[in-house]
């Protein structure tokens, strides 16, 4: 049986289409008798499935052309397959302790094989709504982020390597686009796909539609995003996106990569840490208030944005004399102007992740696609009190960014709220 055409497999054809692939069937000692295979796509978008066998294992994501959770009424590239193995090979490549490998890619079956993360690995997501401390999470994420980051840019590349990829990542407009309308666009008017735990924020939602300041702003982050190409981002980096044991972090699900500001993927991870602080007091019981959990996530918030700031300059500093043509060494060339320039640089780049990260927590709280961390609080109304407390910091957020000189500021503001 050929595969040269697209088509969507299940669990029959892809045992078929494993045998006519070397680089997979030999991940299983080409033994195919006691083959083990799950659909576990949970997700919006794709077919999962995980192929277990006596001598290996792999996953094996298949991209539809449509949106999954919503139908054929909502076309989607499957292009998108493309750009995900070529940012998870890119990534891995940089940061392989925190990207799983690729083992296979077919362009024309939208299909990436690549590494099972086995058991005990799960969901980050699912892991802090269960209340699960992750003592290296902070430690993992920042340096996944800092590497994928600075390597990408032009604190380290030529324009010209700079421009050649951009080129390719500018193909990934659909998914661009789609981010567009959910994170900037829809919440902010009156859209068929926006939902919020109606009736009791009804009016929460009506004012995020009528706030200019905040329109005002988010139109800014909107035009960051699309216009300027900062360094390569995972573009979809939530708390969904990761997969953690004890031991191990890992970033999937980099399908909707493109070339846009640094912030939006720390905002993205840090906006989720926050979703996940104010639902806590939803999953509270007799057993367990949760409150040094809270504590726990507030810690975590604080050092991802430390860590991340001190690995991240301390790449800037190692390749200061290298090929990176953002700062030609040339011209920043005594120690006074390279210190001012980082400054300048690291500030801005704080003030755009929690401009984005506040905009990621206002779409999942008044717009398409919400959070587990909310959803599963079973009482409608408890659920909108938490839902409600985690809005108020992020309009907070987005509108008085720049008034934040530090994230320890941004732990007490989520504080107040919260008390």
């Amino acid at each position: 049986m050929a595969f040269t055409e697209f088509r969507p497999l299940d669990e029959k054809s892809l045992i078929e289409y494993i045998k006519a692939t070397p680089s997979l069937s030999s991940k299983l000692g080409d033994k195919f008798d006691d083959l083990v295979i799950k659909e576990v796509g949970d997700g919006n978008l794709n077919f999962v499935f995980i192929v277990l066998g006596a001598s290996g294992s792999f996953v094996i994501k298949q991209a539809l052309p449509y949106i999954r959770c919503i139908g054929e009424s909502w076309p989607m590239t499957k292009e998108r397959a493309y750009f995900e193995a070529v940012a998870l090979k890119e990534h891995g490549g940089l940061c392989p302790e925190h990207a799983p490998e690729v083992y296979h890619f077919d362009r024309t079956m939208s299909l990436i094989g690549m590494r099972y993360l086995e058991p005990p690995h799960i969901i980050l997501r699912k892991g802090l709504i269960a209340g699960i401390e992750y003592p290296l999470l902070a430690e993992h994420m920042s340096e996944y982020m800092a590497k994928t980051l600075f390597f990408t840019s032009l604190l380290y590349r030529s324009t010209t390597e700079h421009k050649r990829a951009v080129a390719e990542f500018c193909g990934n407009v659909e998914l661009c686009r789609l981010t567009e309308q959910v994170v900037f666009s829809d919440p902010y008017k009156v859209s068929e796909y926006n939902r919020w735990t109606s009736p009791y924020l009804d009016r929460d939602a009506e004012a995020v539609r009528e706030d200019n300041i905040l329109k005002l702003e988010v139109a800014e982050l909107k035009s960051k995003f699309c216009e300027r190409a900062q360094a390569l981002i995972h573009g979809d980096l939530h708390t969904g996106s990761v997969m953690v044991t004890q031991v191990s972090t890992q970033v999937i699900d980099p399908e909707f990569a493109f070339y846009a500001p640094m912030g939006f993927d720390i905002g993205a991870f840090i906006g989720n840490l926050i979703l996940a602080f104010f639902a806590q007091d939803g999953h509270a019981d007799q057993k367990n208030d949760r409150k040094a959990y809270k504590e726990w996530i507030l810690k975590t918030i604080e050092d991802t944005w430390n860590l991340f700031h001190q690995k991240f300059t301390a790449l800037w500093d190692k390749h200061k004399d290298g090929s990176g043509e953002a700062y030609l060494p040339a011209i920043y060339n005594n120690p006074e102007l390279r210190k001012l320039i980082k400054e300048k640089y690291m500030t801005e780049l704080f003030h755009d992740t929690l401009g984005f990260g506040a905009a990621k927590m206002i779409r999942r709280i008044v717009g398409v696609a919400h959070v587990e961390d909310f959803e599963s609080i079973k009482e409608p109304s408890i659920r909108a009190d938490c839902e409600r407390r985690a809005l108020e910091v992020a309009k907070t957020l987005l509108k008085k960014r720049r008034e934040f000189l530090s994230i320890s500021e941004v732990i007490l503001a989520i504080r107040h709220v919260q008390s």
